[in-house]
């Protein structure tokens, strides 16, 4: 262990830092854990209100099948905490710039909260007064939530926040914090900020099944998305049970469709997500623990089971009663009770077949998240044909990007799973730490 490794960083400065983070999942996380431990000032911006990406809203990761928040809980509370970490939430990098000393100026506008941040004990008093009822994004809208609410149970930080746009501003939520922290008077705040070096660790876009309109998303109630369906099976879930949306019926036959918005230039994604058909086959397990009665389907094209002890896990699946089909969704329509008819090419048989299914998820792909290049004034930031990161020396040096100093991490640079993004976050900081060495 080197000497500085653990300790705080000397510089008190809150507007210079060594390195900045842009995104707060599981890839900036880690990053910001690994040289934040070195001793290195690092400052992590997010633009949700938690830190934690996706990965802390799931059920469980494949293919040991170990709870995501027990992995993704303790790592967020060490980052939240850790003395050379700063975090802003709800805020949003507008602009980098390189100055004359080599470092990076950085303009960042925060929102407001509305709620005084270092005031609020996470009681959620505002939240059971409030009288609006609005969707509920973290839950994927399957659930409401008030205007005033903290995002989910495991937020971090758990600090309260007002959806200003359905607020009626009648004071009930002001009226009820015992600790006198609601401000309706914040605003929007542009922070200055210098950072020797900047790691990219924006994630990655979810596919928007409703641009297949073949599929009915949008439409039928009860097509959903996988991770809606992850979000039934979480243990923070909305529901005490896997419900479908039309009726909260218990479904007695489940199917997934494969390749939603992956593998298809009609949609602009040509590649594989890599990670669907195991997030699939690990809710199919998690299904036929949770109803054993019920009738799993998966309807794939290829299975990509490439990871270490994947392939065993597809046979799981398999041996446990998952029924995997070979052939591409053609249409599916819906009944008058809410039950979908599939139609589909049989592989297999070489003809086309119909069967009906009470509830359908769409396996939904992974895009690429390329605003961020446009935050670069001075430099350009190169991105790939399918507009996720450059990595112009991917084997030796696969954080590098076209910009000296900016590096990147996790599924920035493209589909990946959870294992590979941490590699990946790994690296990052390995690559920005020999950076800054070179620097000083």
């Amino acid at each position: 262990m080197s000497e500085n490794q653990h300790a705080p960083a000397v510089c008190l400065d809150e507007t210079r830092y060594d390195v900045m983070i842009i995104g707060a999942g599981i890839a900036g996380a880690e990053s910001a854990l690994k040289l934040g431990d070195m001793g290195y000032k690092v400052l992590l911006v997010e633009k949700e209100p938690s830190i934690g990406g996706k990965m802390i809203l799931l059920s469980k990761v494949f293919p040991t099948l170990d709870c995501a928040a027990c992995i993704t809980t303790p790592k967020v509370s060490e980052t939240a905490r850790h003395p050379n970490i700063t975090i802003h939430t709800l805020t949003e990098v507008e602009t980098i710039k390189r100055n004359a000393d080599r470092h990076f100026s950085v303009q960042l506008t925060k929102k407001p909260r509305y709620v005084v941040e270092k005031d609020c004990t996470g009681c959620q008093e505002c939240e059971n007064v409030c009288p609006v009822i609005t969707k509920d994004q973290f839950q994927f809208n399957l659930t409401a939530r008030k205007a005033v609410y903290i995002p989910f149970n495991i937020a971090n930080p758990r600090i309260a926040l007002i959806d200003i746009e359905n607020c009626m501003l009648c004071g009930a939520c002001e009226k009820a914090c015992p600790s006198n922290c609601i401000d309706f008077t914040q605003k929007e705040q542009k922070l200055d900020i210098t950072a020797k070096s900047v790691i990219i660790a924006t994630g990655f876009r979810l596919f928007d099944p409703i641009s297949i309109e073949r599929y009915g998303y949008g439409r039928y109630k009860n097509v959903i998305t996988s991770m809606q369906m992850e979000r039934e099976l979480a243990p923070t879930r909305p529901y005490n049970n896997v419900l479908r949306p039309s009726d909260g019926k218990i479904p007695d036959k489940i199917a997934y469709v494969f390749c939603t918005g992956s593998r298809d230039h009609t949609v602009g994604n040509p590649i594989c997500s890599q990670v669907c058909c195991m997030y699939s086959t690990k809710q199919a397990q998690l299904l036929m623990g949770a109803l054993p009665m019920a009738d799993i389907t998966l309807y794939y094209i290829n299975i990509r089971a490439f990871g270490k002890g994947y392939n065993e896990f597809y046979l799981q699946a398999k041996d446990m009663g998952a029924n995997y089909v070979k052939g591409k969704i053609g249409k599916i329509t819906e009944k008058e009770n809410g039950n979908l008819i599939l139609r589909f090419e049989d592989v297999v048989t070489g003809k086309v077949t119909e069967r009906e299914h009470d509830l359908v998820v769409l396996s939904v792909g992974i895009l690429s998240n390329p605003a961020i290049a446009k935050v670069f004034k001075d430099e350009k930031l190169e991105l790939d044909p399918i507009n996720y990161v450059q990595q112009p020396n991917m084997l030796q040096s696969p954080a590098q990007t076209s910009i000296e100093g900016v590096f990147v991490a996790g599924t920035a640079t493209g589909p990946m799973d959870i294992p590979d993004t941490i590699m990946s976050a790994g690296a990052a900081a390995t690559e920005t730490s020999s950076y800054l060495k070179r620097l000083s």
